[in-house]
């Protein structure tokens, strides 16, 4: 059995990468926050408008843990989801754990087009957005550096992400 659990910032590519990997491997792609939008009927960006971070936070660790997942999957997170409560705990003895790391400029330039589509970032630009990005990465780092693998986000393909996933593991 093996579950692929992707963490990473917003932007670091979680979805891509895990669609790419999990058609490599012929597991199923599971995308946690489209998951929290079917059952919510709402967007993330509408869920946080009306019930706020702390409900939204708490809606994404029931997702993480009552999903019904397959023996084997890849499955992508919420940027924010290892950093609350026991999430990163509960997905390192679940799975394992790959954490996508991006400096905070390599951020910028994935996120700059679709900004728009992430409440959190949409008024913040230049130095704001770089300063924005840097503060959280440096709270989050605590959690995510406890990731089972961390992976140079510009060169990770899908090849290599199996390869060090492989490191780990038997697939």
């Amino acid at each position: 059995m093996t579950r692929i659990f992707l963490i990473g910032y917003m932007g670091s590519g979680k979805t891509t990468l895990g669609r790419k990997l999990a058609a490599r491997l012929n597991y199923p792609f599971l995308d946690l926050d489209h998951l929290l939008e079917e059952q919510a009927g709402m967007t993330i960006a509408e869920y946080f408008a009306s019930f706020g971070e702390t409900a939204f936070r708490v809606a994404e660790s029931e997702i993480l843990k009552s999903t019904a997942y397959p023996e084997n999957a890849v499955i992508s997170t919420g940027g924010g989801l290892p950093c609350f409560f026991d999430n990163m705990e509960w997905m390192n003895a679940n799975g394992i754990t790959l954490y996508i790391n991006l400096s905070p400029k390599a951020l910028i330039s994935r996120l700059g087009n679709n900004k728009d589509d992430r409440p959190i970032l949409r008024d913040k630009h230049g130095d704001e957005l770089l300063g924005f990005i840097t503060e959280k990465l440096e709270e989050r780092n605590a959690y995510y550096q406890k990731a089972h693998i961390v992976a140079e986000g510009l060169s990770l393909t899908a090849e290599k992400a199996e390869a060090l996933i492989a490191g780990k593991t038997a697939l």
